[in-house]
């Protein structure tokens, strides 16, 4: 058996290890490389490190773009066997895959009005939308728990990671001749004690150990103050009339936020104001997670039964129309606007940036992490101007930030996942999906606790075990 580690190694994006075991090839997730435009779209264009119609089976761990992203270009280049995910990951990576098409092919096009007029030749988008419907054909879907074998020798099983909705841990019962071996995969570990998903579940000891590592040196907030600090908020921005504005991601992060919203006004924590979650995106997964109740855990489904629609309430407005969007712009406050994308990098939030941030009575609220040169890491660093659209805007309104809602494990969340596995049986762990200084402090601490092999793989390395 054989380990080749081709993404995700030494940073956080574009997810892809490859095993091979008796012949046979299984991918581990395959997803998009994502950041400067031309690097990515040259690395997630080409799969130099293995040939894709070699490919067995492909098992997915969540929906996520940057672990799914690349599959319809998978199956473009070659790639004909199932593709192996829980039901709730097989719905979502849907809708995401075609927004990413459709946002692939509106990018090309914009790229190559410039070409054209340069004398050089057009880009074409990775893939189209008929290569994602084509994509998801080709799907198989598998409850948590339910063993299956996917190639010859190789039983997988899903365990719940506690992510986002229908995001697993992947486990592998691995016979070779007369040889044995437990393998897994973490996918992304989500928190304890979040809401909506139920918390990361243990998988059984295995020999070795694939494990992300996202925030290996970094601690979140406690998530049980998030209620009363939300609304606090809500209870400010009505004393003075102001606008709420936040961006959220699409998948999970507006969910959580609609369900926070109506807790807090179901038990009349703070005064009822306007909500709207103006995203088609966020709309379209929302009704996703209502077809999912298998993925809750015990809180909301009390809630459900007891409001019988967890993601809507009296105050509470979905927008998908462009023009209602841009109505919200003349509507006085109090109000909460949720809007895509999370970073503030893309979508509608940025037109209710331009037309809220000058406003000093105004809160713009950051619910996730930014990454370094985004607008919304410049907002959270309260920069005097910020560029949308190109243009400078004064960054008068107030900026708050909520770190307690991110959805990925934080370093102590990892270790104690971790000393849940026999550390007697377990031979090596391989860290993932983590800024390399993230992965060198998650390794100290594993050290510290008594593991005896940890490895950070760089791209393109390969183990026998």
């Amino acid at each position: 058996m054989k380990i080749k580690f081709i993404g995700a190694a030494k940073t956080v994006t574009g997810s892809m290890h490859l095993v091979s075991i008796n012949g046979s090839k299984l991918l581990l997730d395959c997803g998009l490389i994502q950041g400067k435009r031309k690097e990515s779209y040259e690395a997630n264009r080409n799969f130099d490190l293995f040939s894709p119609d070699e490919i067995d089976a492909v098992i997915l761990s969540h929906a996520h773009i940057d672990h799914c992203g690349n599959l319809p270009n998978l199956v473009k280049s070659g790639f004909d066997g199932p593709i192996y995910s829980t039901f709730a990951s097989r719905d979502l990576a849907l809708l995401l895959l075609r927004d990413s098409a459709h946002i692939q092919e509106k990018d090309t096009e914009f790229v190559n009005k410039k070409r054209v007029k340069q004398g050089k030749n057009p880009f074409t988008p990775l893939y189209t939308d008929e290569d994602v419907i084509k994509t998801h054909k080709m799907f198989v879907g598998l409850n948590y728990h339910r063993e299956f074998e996917v190639i010859p020798g190789v039983h997988l099983t899903f365990f719940d990671a506690g992510h986002i909705l229908g995001s697993a841990s992947v486990h592998l019962n691995i016979k070779e001749k007369d040889r044995i071996t437990s393998f897994a995969f973490s996918g992304d570990l989500g928190r304890p004690n979040l809401p909506i998903l139920r918390d990361p579940e243990k998988i059984p000891d295995v020999d070795y150990f694939i494990c992300e590592s996202t925030y290996g040196g970094r601690f979140h907030d406690d998530y049980e103050n998030t209620e009363r600090r939300m609304a606090e908020i809500i209870t400010k921005a009505t004393a003075r009339k102001a606008k709420i504005i936040i961006p959220a991601f699409s998948v999970g992060r507006t969910q959580e936020l609609v369900y926070l919203l109506h807790k807090i006004f179901h038990k009349k924590l703070a005064p009822e104001i306007p909500i709207f979650v103006d995203s088609p995106l966020s709309t379209n997964a929302t009704e996703i997670f209502k077809l999912h109740p298998e993925c809750f855990d015990y809180e909301i489904s009390e809630f459900f039964s007891e409001t019988k629609d967890v993601f809507g309430f009296r105050k509470l407005s979905y927008i998908t129309d462009v023009n209602d969007s841009k109505r919200l712009n003349s509507v006085d406050g109090p109000m909460m606007i949720i809007s895509s994308s999370g970073m503030a990098e893309a979508g509608r939030i940025l037109h209710h940036l331009a037309n809220n941030i000058e406003n000093p009575n105004n809160i713009i609220l950051i619910v996730g992490y930014c990454a370094e040169h985004t607008l919304g890491r410049r907002i959270v660093e309260k920069s005097p101007y910020v560029k949308i659209f190109g243009e400078e805007f004064p960054l008068k309104a107030e900026v708050m930030v909520m770190n307690s809602m991110s959805a990925h494990a934080d370093s102590d969340e990892l270790l104690t996942y971790c000393n849940n596995l026999d550390k007697g049986r377990l031979q090596n762990i391989f860290l993932v999906h983590g800024d390399e200084d993230q992965q060198e402090k998650f390794k100290k601490r594993l050290k510290e606790n008594e593991f005896s092999e940890v490895t950070i793989p760089s791209r393109g390395d390969e183990f026998e075990i």
